[in-house]
């Protein structure tokens, strides 16, 4: 089917609201009617809740409580970055990733980071950057992704424990292979090709 093309002047313009009239739809959030867990897991729970919307629509929506999670960009020096080879089951296939992992109750987001590396790749990081907050899939999760740069990578005294699912093969690659694999689509996770598009506009 061709793609129809609509000129500029078709489009009506949105009107233009005077500065002191607020915007309603903004003043609102949804208001919970109903809440059933439908699931609970080992990662996250998922819900059903009936809602109004701020429109005063109602609405029944399916929703993943999840974690607030940290995505870890660990780099030994100012041109390598650390991935981790894992299999996912959920696509049955070895993947490229970031280490990542979830922030455990009452602990805070550096902590975590350094829990992460320390876990995933076998060092711990002096220094944590913060680069972004950003969440992976609003429309039905509330999981929030924080990405951090690590730096000043060092071996630490014991070796940390891994989840029992984990199969990880770290390694460093230079910011060139990093960026090779990116363009040929050798990074298929989106958490992963995320931080590595942040990490290379910062």
């Amino acid at each position: 089917m061709p793609v129809r093309v609509v000129a500029c002047t078709q489009i009506t313009p949105c009107k233009r609201q005077s500065p002191n009239r607020k915007n309603v739809m903004q003043e609102f959030s949804a208001k919970l009617l109903r809440s059933e867990v439908v699931h609970t897991g080992r990662v996250f729970t998922t819900v059903r809740d009936q809602i109004t919307l701020p429109n005063g629509k109602q609405a029944t929506l399916d929703i993943v409580r999840h974690p607030t999670s940290v995505i870890l960009l660990p780099m030994p020096d100012s041109t390598h970055l650390v991935l981790v080879r894992q299999y996912r089951y959920a696509i049955a296939r070895w993947i490229w990733e970031l280490p990542a992992g979830n922030v455990e109750p009452g602990e805070n987001l550096e902590t975590a980071a350094r829990r992460e590396c320390h876990e995933e790749i076998g060092q711990i990081p002096q220094h944590i950057e913060h680069i972004a907050d950003l969440y992976p899939a609003p429309g039905y999760s509330d999981e929030l992704m924080v990405f951090f740069r690590l730096v000043g990578l060092a071996m630490p005294s014991r070796v940390a424990d891994r989840d029992e699912d984990e199969i990880l093969e770290p390694q460093a690659f230079t910011l060139t292979d990093v960026k090779r694999l990116f363009d040929q689509g050798e990074i298929v996770d989106l958490k992963t090709a995320l931080g590595i598009k942040l990490l290379f506009a910062s």
